[in-house]
């Protein structure tokens, strides 16, 4: 007899990041140097990076999103992301992992993104 389970309600579909890091900041302003080549706004502004994960030995995970699956760079872009972090003193190594949970949304950009982008 198998039981399913589901997730439990109330958990957050984004695992938070590691902000209390020392490296977060210089992470994310790693980040913001890649851009989306069909939006002149950075990766990180748009809300495409979802977590950005440190551990104990300065290993970074980021799980990010692409603003539609059949986006032309989605093989591409997680490899921009690795470059850009890889060369931060102090940091290991770096796994991107992309995800489709949940789905972006415009409402995911920061005020910046929306403001460069004329949506507010």
């Amino acid at each position: 007899m198998s039981v399913e389970t589901s997730p439990m309600e109330g958990a957050p579909m984004i695992r938070p990041s590691s902000t209390d890091h020392p490296l977060h900041e210089q992470i994310v302003e790693a980040c913001r140097t890649v851009f989306d080549p069909e939006i002149p706004v950075n990766i990180y502004d748009l809300g495409l990076v979802y977590t950005i994960e440190i551990n104990e030995a300065s290993e970074v995970d980021i799980i990010m999103t692409l603003t539609a699956p059949g986006c032309p760079v989605a093989g591409e872009m997680p490899g921009w992301i690795a470059e850009a972090v890889e060369p931060l003193p102090g940091v290991k190594q770096v796994n991107v992992a992309l995800t489709w949970e949940p789905p972006w949304g415009m409402e995911m950009m920061s005020d910046e993104a929306r403001l460069e982008l004329g949506f507010m």
